[in-house]
């Protein structure tokens, strides 16, 4: 018998990795990061019904659709989630997200509680949720101010909005304070890590066990 046991069999079924956080906690920030460091992590595109902002491409950071086409996504089930956030619908096409797990690929999700729980109902063992905390309500405001991205109503809308998002975080699998971006990436990236190498999405792990029970 071969005193050596290939490692070929040991493919992985892919992982879908959540981050949630309320508006302006920098989950935006971490997911870039998380997909420039990470080859095997890619982003799951989501459909909006909202405007298209300065700078963003169709089908690379959004499905912009008309509401009347994202009604028509959810009554033939073609979405694993769905949410209304700020007066838009969001939600997350199902065919692309499960041809990358069968693959083995990962796929990170930026959506928030809403369609977490809902993600979760689908998901199964496939999910790994984690919530980004601000370290103080006022850096949470900073934040949002210093983006410049909304005006000073739509900030105080996600301000009063904020308490009501953070309240969730017992529902998610991990937690991390984003204080510091390297930090929590790295935080992000160690729990990434270890999901990877569960013994549930480890496909022929058995038969590599067996195997090496028997002597090859």
């Amino acid at each position: 018998m071969s005193s050596e046991v290939g490692t070929e069999a040991l493919t992985r079924r892919g992982l879908m990795l959540v981050l949630s956080s309320p508006s302006g906690a920098g989950k935006t920030t971490i997911s870039r990061a998380l997909l420039k460091e990470e080859d095997n992590l890619v982003m799951s595109v989501s459909a909006t019904t909202r405007p298209r902002r300065p700078g963003e491409e169709d089908g690379k950071d959004y499905f912009f659709v008309e509401p009347v086409d994202f009604n028509l996504m959810i009554n033939r089930d073609e979405l694993l989630e769905h949410a209304k956030v700020f007066n838009h619908y969001y939600g997350t096409p199902r065919a692309p997200v499960e041809t990358a797990l069968s693959e083995g690929r990962d796929i990170l999700f930026d959506i928030d509680w809403q369609g977490t729980q809902q993600l979760a109902q689908k998901a199964g063992d496939d999910l790994v949720s984690i919530f980004i905390l601000p370290p103080s309500t006022a850096a949470l405001e900073k934040r949002l101010k210093t983006r410049a991205q909304d005006s000073a109503e739509v900030i105080a809308q996600r301000m009063s909005k904020a308490s009501e998002e953070i309240s969730h975080w017992r529902e998610y699998d991990y937690v991390v304070v984003n204080e510091d971006v390297d930090h929590c990436l790295a935080e992000v990236k160690a729990i990434l890590k270890a999901e990877r190498l569960r013994t549930r999405r480890r496909a022929g792990l058995i038969d590599f066990v067996n195997r090496l029970r028997e002597g090859y």
